[in-house]
């Protein structure tokens, strides 16, 4: 990916985590983070990654609400920033978080507690 497109993505996380804490009035949109946002080469689509907080059932419906949403975010942000073209907002959960957790509990099951001397 280019350095422009990582700085628009960049950019448009900021901006996007602001507007849905700020603006998102939707009831189904719960307790979120943006952790980052991919943006094609043609400036077409721009995947959105989220964490959202919550049971699956929860995070289900808070990206069904991001995506009513999306043309409200979409026409606010193309205010703000001054780009050619505003890319098509998609939102995505962000399984990185739950994968990472997945794998430090393996790992206190395999490995011995860090606090135990070896005789």
């Amino acid at each position: 990916m280019s350095r422009r497109l990582e700085r628009l993505g960049e950019q448009l996380r900021r901006e996007l985590a602001g507007l849905i804490r700020t603006r998102v009035r939707d009831p189904e949109v719960g307790p979120l983070s943006v952790t980052g946002v991919d943006v094609t080469s043609d400036l077409w689509v721009a995947r959105v990654y989220v964490h959202a907080l919550g049971t699956p059932d929860e995070r289900v419906r808070t990206l069904e609400g991001l995506a009513r949403a999306a043309p409200f975010l979409r026409a606010t942000l193309s205010r703000t920033l001054h780009i050619r073209r505003m890319p098509e907002l998609r939102f995505a959960a962000d399984e990185s978080v739950e994968a990472g957790q997945r794998i430090e509990e393996i790992l206190k099951d395999v490995l011995p507690p860090a606090d135990s001397e070896e005789e």
